[in-house]
């Protein structure tokens, strides 16, 4: 059970993921976000793609990041710096490893080319056992962290710029969570237009069963991507 403290902290990070998703050009479509808890996650954003995706550009990937790094800059824009949490550690594992992979095996440094610079060797023993072999220079290796650090600072500078400047929206979409605990994306989408949620009620059902009216897109407790590439399934960021 979360505190209250800890609940509005939760709505305005997971609006913060939700807006800047939905400012930012190149994004899935915005499918729902909730602050109910799930597995370790306080709250989930999820974006779903309108079909099946086989690839991503670049500056699809560059608005993943962004995105990613929309909860931690909304807790710092309402909370302060000194109020930052920890609820943003997976963000910025998932921004980085993109990042990294961006780099050294989808050849989208201009400074290191379409080159592959990490060679993953996998092998199983027993079940349990993975190496690891890396051929690049100290050199190449600092250019690599240069280049991935410049596009998570980049993904950061984007997020912070939209909830600034949309600023009235991050505390619409957090008072709705608020009340609702769960929004579908229409819903968001009627906040910032001014409109209400209208939702069915029931004589008999409690006012939780009627947050439950969203209909869940399955299970978002984890929100482990594959490592290979990206499958066409709704994309959480808690």
């Amino acid at each position: 059970v979360m505190s209250e403290d800890e609940k509005r902290l939760t709505a305005y990070h997971e609006a913060g993921h939700a807006l800047v998703g939905l400012h930012v050009d190149g994004c899935d479509p915005l499918h729902k976000v909730t602050i109910i808890p799930r597995g370790r996650a306080l709250g989930v954003t999820m974006s779903l793609p309108e079909r099946d995706r086989y690839t991503y550009s670049v500056y699809e990937l560059k608005a993943k990041i962004a995105m990613m790094f929309g909860g931690r800059i909304a807790e710092e824009l309402i909370f302060g710096k000194d109020k930052i949490t920890t609820g943003a550690s997976n963000d910025i594992k998932e921004a980085t490893s993109l990042a990294r992979r961006m780099i050294t095996e989808y050849g989208f440094s201009k400074k290191l080319g379409p080159l592959r610079y990490e060679d993953n060797q996998e092998e199983i023993f027993l079940g349990h056992s993975v190496s690891q072999h890396k051929n690049v220079s100290d050199a190449t290796a600092k250019v690599i962290d240069e280049e991935i650090r410049g596009l998570v600072e980049d993904g950061e500078a984007v997020a912070r710029q939209i909830l600034e400047e949309h600023l009235d929206e991050l505390h619409l979409i957090s008072k709705g969570l608020l009340e609702y605990e769960t929004l579908s994306g229409d819903e968001v989408q009627q906040l910032l237009d001014g409109g209400q949620i209208d939702r069915p009620d029931s004589d008999d059902d409690s006012a939780d069963h009627a947050r439950s009216s969203v209909p869940s897109s399955g299970t978002a407790g984890k929100k482990d991507r594959p490592k290979g590439g990206f499958e066409p399934e709704p994309q959480p960021q808690g």
